[in-house]
């Protein structure tokens, strides 16, 4: 017969595994739902309100350029959105 374990099970990630950092970012569309080119890319977010307050800087400058509407995504998954970048 052999000893059974006295191990405990893993509860989370061993304290050797690096957590990667979700990234926040934004979908930049036409009104009509198609991508927009812009001049550099929309950067990645640490958080959703860092997310969220840049788009609250740009969103303007965004319109004037064609865009009609952003959606908040967390790495692959929609957050919400797609939301109107229209002043009305």
């Amino acid at each position: 017969m052999q000893p059974r374990s006295t191990r405990t099970p893993l509860l989370g990630p061993p304290d050797n595994m690096k957590e990667y950092p979700m990234a926040w970012t934004w979908r930049i569309e036409t009104g009509g739902g198609e991508p927009v080119t812009l001049e550099s890319d929309v950067p990645e977010f640490p958080s959703q309100s860092d997310a969220e307050s840049w788009l609250g800087e740009v969103w303007r400058d965004l319109a004037d350029t064609g865009a009609g509407q952003a959606t908040l995504v967390e790495d692959d998954r929609e957050v919400y959105g797609p939301m109107s970048l229209s002043a009305e």
